[in-house]
């Protein structure tokens, strides 16, 4: 198999992963708190979702693709 097409299926898998998590158990995630205290509940919570969810999520996305 192409390594960019694991890395790819990893990536939406983590951005899977945490879209779940946030949404179950948000205080499993240390840096959402920090990031909520820093920016404010709702801003924070945007750069969290961005960093760690659309972000990953596209590029495996390009990964699978360029696979």
């Amino acid at each position: 198999m192409n390594f960019n097409l694991i890395l790819g299926i990893a990536a939406i898998a983590y951005a899977i992963y945490t879209a779940v998590m946030r949404a179950r158990k948000p205080e499993a995630f240390g840096k959402l708190e920090a990031m909520r205290k820093q920016w404010g509940r709702s801003a924070g919570t945007t750069i969290h979702v961005i960093a760690y969810t659309v972000v990953p999520f596209i590029v495996g996305v390009v990964l699978i693709a360029s696979a």
